[in-house]
């Protein structure tokens, strides 16, 4: 389906765009911050900052890597939990999707996905499955978009061929977003980049530097700040992050440019600030950040929620950072754990209780691929 259109006026009183410069680093995308809408309802799946805390977890955690679940993967992006317990993993770069076993690591090629044009930081991308369907988030020769597949049951191990759910995401050689994540209200949402044109973020009518929302078909969800719009908050620099806690709050992650890389918990409507602002700023305009880091100490990409803390897979941080949240605010100072023990962190997955699965990102060309790389790991934290 092509992109919405989105009515400027209903969103009420227009926010300047003041455009900011991309980092002339080159590397790995970065975030912002945002004001309330006049709508007070929240969607499904959504809470407001006064919804009702869940016990403080601990100011302290603990990760154990229990094993290494397969290797030798090549610039994994996207990671899928199947029923009964298997995984799907996408390439980023070979445009492949590979079904792992979840006890033994055996790999299985499903194949190539149709349309995919790798390029910079696009290719294929995030993943999700429901009902009998594989989604992909990919970068397409005109666009970013969200594909889905029929997988299993009468063709066994073969992809469908790919049906279009939502068209039109802008692309870029950079920060082209990628995460998509089915929430616990049973909608898509995805995350999106601005690719390095810093105004679409503020731009309500572009699909860029957004978090969007939809149903599995993909059109807008009921519930949404604007009907007729997928468009559930904006003024993001590049979401590759987003996971709910326990009391279906929306959190995401997202790369600064410069100075901070954030956390955020994510509203219908809000505007959460780039290009204006980069991390804190204690405007009403803008919500600020629950957590926020220097860009070499994070680059975040997926997140996980488990054991009452946001899970974080740093890039070019090198490192798994665990959050402790009460409610809407933290709990305690954010922990660091395997700092460059395993190289580049991409993509983190909740499996229940205090089980993680961890996706290493050495082979994506930013990396220094050793022996094994990449692979995906097996945690249990606390």
């Amino acid at each position: 389906m092509s992109r919405p259109a989105v009515v400027k006026a209903l969103w009420g009183a227009a926010v300047l765009v003041l455009v900011a410069g991309c980092s002339s680093k080159g590397t790995e995308d970065r975030p912002g911050t945002a004001p309330p809408t006049s709508a007070s309802a929240t969607a499904p799946g959504s809470a407001s900052s006064s919804a009702a805390s869940s016990a403080a977890a601990p100011s302290g955690g603990r990760v154990a890597v229990t094993g290494t679940l397969t290797e030798g993967l090549k610039s994994p992006w996207g990671l899928a939990e199947l029923p009964g317990g298997d995984l799907l993993v996408s390439s980023r770069d070979e445009r492949t999707i590979t079904r792992v076993d979840g006890r033994t690591g055996a790999k299985t090629s499903l194949g190539e996905v149709p349309g995919v044009v790798p390029g910079g930081e696009g290719g294929l991308m995030g993943l999700a499955v429901r009902d009998g369907w594989v989604y992909a988030y990919l970068t397409a020769e005109s666009d970013n978009r969200i594909v889905r597949m029929r997988y299993g049951g009468a063709d066994g191990d073969r992809l469908g061929v790919p049906q279009p759910v939502l068209t039109g995401i802008p692309k870029g050689i950079v920060h082209n977003g990628g995460r998509i994540a089915f929430g616990p209200d049973g909608m898509l949402y995805a995350g999106t980049g601005e690719t390095g044109r810093t105004g679409l973020a503020q731009d309500r009518d572009s699909l860029g530097g957004k978090i969007l929302r939809m149903t599995p078909e993909g059109k807008p969800a009921p519930g949404n700040p604007v009907a007729g719009s997928v468009v559930y908050s904006y003024g993001h620099r590049n979401v590759q992050g987003i996971a709910w806690d326990a009391e279906g709050r929306l959190w995401a992650a997202e790369f600064g440019q410069n100075t901070w890389d954030e956390l955020n918990l994510v509203e219908r409507g809000k505007n959460y600030g780039w290009p204006e602002v980069e991390g804190r700023a204690g405007e009403a305009r803008f919500v600020d950040p629950v957590a926020q880091w220097p860009t070499s100490e994070a680059s975040p990409s997926g997140i996980a929620y488990a054991r009452g803390a946001i899970w974080m897979a740093g890039l070019r941080g090198e490192r798994l950072w665990r959050v402790p949240l009460s409610g809407v605010e933290r709990s305690g100072d954010p922990e660091a754990f395997l700092t460059q023990e395993y190289g580049r962190l991409r993509t983190v997955l909740a499996g229940g209780g205090g089980r993680l699965w961890l996706v290493t990102s050495e082979t994506d060309t930013r990396g220094t691929p050793g022996p094994g790389d990449d692979r995906i790991l097996r945690l249990e934290v606390s």
